[in-house]
C-alpha cells in the first residue's frame, strides 16, 4: 500500500457518511408523516400520534367516563399512550437501522 493508500478508505467513509445523512433526513420526513395508534388492553382508550410525536387524537369510551372510575380511566390512558410510544420506538429503531445501513453508531442507534 502506498503512502496515500488510506485516503481511498477515507473517501469511501465520507461518501458513506453523506449517504447516511441523506437517509436520515428522508427517514425523519417519513416518520413525521407516520400515524401511530395506541390502545389500552380493552380498546376503550385510543391515542393517535404523528411520527413526530404530536398528539392527533384521544378517544375515550363513554363507559369509562363514570364518576368514581378515575383510577381505571387513568390506567387505560397510560396504557394507550405507552402502547403508542412503544410502537413509535419500534418503528423508529427499524427505520434508523435502514437509514444507517445497519451500522451501529453509538449515541444514534
Amino acid at each position: 500500500m502506498g503512502m496515500f493508500g488510506g485516503l481511498g478508505d477515507l473517501g469511501g467513509l465520507m461518501k458513506k457518511v453523506s449517504e447516511i445523512q441523506k437517509n436520515m433526513k428522508a427517514m425523519k420526513e417519513e416518520m413525521a408523516s407516520l400515524e401511530i395508534v395506541g390502545k389500552d388492553a380493552t380498546g376503550k382508550v385510543v391515542v393517535e400520534l404523528s411520527g413526530d410525536l404530536q398528539v392527533k387524537g384521544f378517544h375515550i369510551a363513554p363507559e369509562l367516563m363514570v364518576s368514581g372510575q378515575n383510577t381505571v380511566l387513568e390506567a387505560a390512558c397510560s396504557a394507550a399512550l405507552a402502547d403508542a410510544l412503544q410502537q413509535f420506538r419500534s418503528e423508529s429503531a427499524k427505520r434508523l437501522s435502514e437509514a444507517t445501513g445497519g451500522l451501529n453508531i453509538p449515541g444514534l442507534t
